[in-house]
């Protein structure tokens, strides 16, 4: 079996990842910058790291009551491993949850030079189509996380056209829309990826490198709490 690659090798006993030493990336730069270095090949610039880093921080956690939160969850509490308790987790995001991102970028890459927005958003709605990026089961009408990366966004001089174009969606659900939806933190990240010249392809992956730190401290936290097997009480258990 071949495999092709241009990110690890080993050169007379030396970890080299994209041209640097392990020992260098470890004294001289950030987990973000390294992280940055092995997708892109590339250092970031510094606002590139400051928005990555924001990025990570927005989507580190969302509560114990999220599929991927309670996947993990329930997985440590039968005594699983940290590893199969974390593949548990990541199993439990899907389309609803968690893996919006990239959808978002395609549609914004797809509709941004659409001549008729307004008309093609309710085109959707007609055939109950949900724009990715759009609503959320807490935040009802504002999603701060997402208010805030737009405001990072500014401040490093990232917030550019699709930024502005996300917003603009925003606006004209809300004239036909029947109940409020937020451009939540998937159609943040979406809009600021773009912005920042980001494949569609790694914008689930960006989100997930900012999840995990969660689902590991959920798992640690279940098992130091050891209450048991969790399973559902009869009472939660309708029987048709």
């Amino acid at each position: 079996m071949k495999i092709k690659t241009s990110l690890t090798r080993f050169v007379d006993e030396k970890e080299i990842i994209r041209g640097k030493t392990l020992e260098s990336l470890m004294k001289k730069y950030s987990f973000v910058s390294t992280i940055f270095l092995l997708l892109f090949n590339r250092l970031p610039k510094k606002n590139e790291e400051a928005m990555f880093n924001a990025l990570f921080v927005s989507a580190i956690d969302h509560g114990p009551g999220t599929s991927s939160a309670m996947n993990a969850r329930i997985s440590a509490s039968v005594g699983n491993s940290v590893h199969a308790s974390l593949a548990a987790g990541i199993l439990g995001f899907g389309n609803r949850h968690g893996m919006a991102v990239e959808d978002a970028m395609n549609f914004f890459s797809e509709h941004i030079d659409h001549a008729d927005i307004p008309t093609k958003l309710r085109e959707l709605k007609a055939q109950n189509i949900k724009v990715p990026g759009y609503g959320h089961k807490v935040f009802t009408h504002t999603d701060p996380r997402s208010t805030t990366l737009f405001s990072i966004a500014k401040k490093q001089k990232i917030f550019g056209t699709y930024c502005v174009f996300a917003q603009s969606i925003h606006k004209e659900l809300h004239t036909f829309s029947s109940k409020p939806l937020p451009l939540n933190i998937d159609g943040a990240i979406a809009a600021i990826l773009l912005d920042m010249n980001i494949p569609s392809m790694l914008g689930n992956t960006i989100f997930l490198i900012g999840r995990i730190p969660g689902l590991l401290a959920h798992i640690y936290e279940e098992r130091l709490n050891d209450v048991g097997i969790r399973r559902l009480e009869d009472r939660d258990i309708e029987y048709m």
